[in-house]
């Protein structure tokens, strides 16, 4: 922990979902000079606002979180945005850091840049076998293509940034926006929206077979807090929980806890995205002894807890 003691962190979109644990998880780490701006303070898809910032904030440590996301609908709604906002706000980041001296440069890839049909459970030397699954590509692509460019800058600068593939989070201060959130904080406001009005059946996308595999935002966030303490390779490394679960079967769960009795109907005119998702997280514990400690059903019940209240 005393990593952390020296430093000054910046922690791009650390007023997000993802950032506010991490915020707290370095604070408990003993960090005190941390620093997490907002878009309308600093829009890093500007170069001239990446500098001022940087020059405002003198961080040794970058963390960036920062990104456009969003599930199956806002990705297929929005592929250009988010392509362009993605890949440009971390291209310019890493290259305006290298410019300014910064020590240290953590970047957040995602699972949708692996190919569609990765064996499983994923590993990170498979990352190229294959092309993402449509619906995500945009986004996908646009988060390995940060992984490129810490390599190289590592290779010929000496730049030290490591790049991590974390998979799909869930947690309280999760997004619920239906326009734009993920497919737990989605079913769960279904659920209970279907429960509270009496209704017979709740309608889901898709076919209900796809997998996948969840993280716990706390855990998350302890991964990236290790992963930037303790790793300086240039490998991509997978943060997640190895569990594996049916979306048919999370819809189940979900509907259980929160006590909605009716029947779920799969409206198979939606796609179900990517077939299967399940990291293989050895490279995680082997590098920085990152393992997930929080179970799944009691992340989840926390999870509702905090959107109920």
């Amino acid at each position: 922990m005393s990593f952390w003691n020296d430093k000054r962190v910046l922690v791009t979109g650390g007023q997000g979902f993802l950032g506010s644990h991490l915020m707290e998880e370095l604070r408990s780490r003993g960090c005190a000079n941390l620093f997490a701006p907002s878009e309308k303070e600093f829009d890093l898809r500007d170069t001239a606002q990446i500098q001022a910032c940087l020059k405002a904030l003198t961080p040794n440590v970058v963390i960036h979180l920062a990104a456009v996301v969003g599930g199956i609908g806002a990705n297929r709604a929005h592929p250009g945005r988010f392509f362009y906002d993605n890949m440009i706000m971390g291209v310019h980041l890493v290259e305006e850091c290298r410019l300014a001296g910064v020590e240290k440069v953590t970047l957040l890839g995602t699972v949708c840049a692996y190919p569609k049909f990765t064996p499983v459970p994923f590993k990170e030397d498979d990352i190229w076998s294959g092309y993402p699954e449509e619906t995500n590509a945009p986004y996908g692509l646009a988060k390995k293509m940060l992984l490129v460019q810490s390599q190289a800058y590592r290779q010929e600068y000496g730049f030290n940034s490591i790049f991590l593939l974390p998979v799909n989070l869930y947690g309280p201060r999760d997004n619920f926006n239906p326009e734009s959130s993920h497919v737990i904080p989605a079913l769960i406001k279904k659920a209970i929206e279907a429960r509270d009005s009496g209704a017979d059946e709740m309608v889901c996308w898709g076919t209900g077979s796809a997998t996948r595999e969840f993280l716990y935002v706390k855990d998350c966030a302890r991964g990236i807090a290790l992963a930037t303490e303790k790793y300086n390779d240039a490998d991509p490394v997978n943060l997640g929980s190895g569990m594996e679960i049916s979306i048919k079967d999370l819809v189940r769960l979900i509907a259980d806890i929160v006590g909605f009795k009716g029947r779920i109907v799969w409206d198979d005119t939606k796609p179900d995205g990517q077939p299967r998702r399940c990291l293989d997280t050895s490279r995680a514990r082997e590098r920085f002894g990152f393992e997930a400690s929080v179970p799944f059903e009691e992340g989840l019940r926390e999870t509702i807890q905090w959107y109920v209240s």
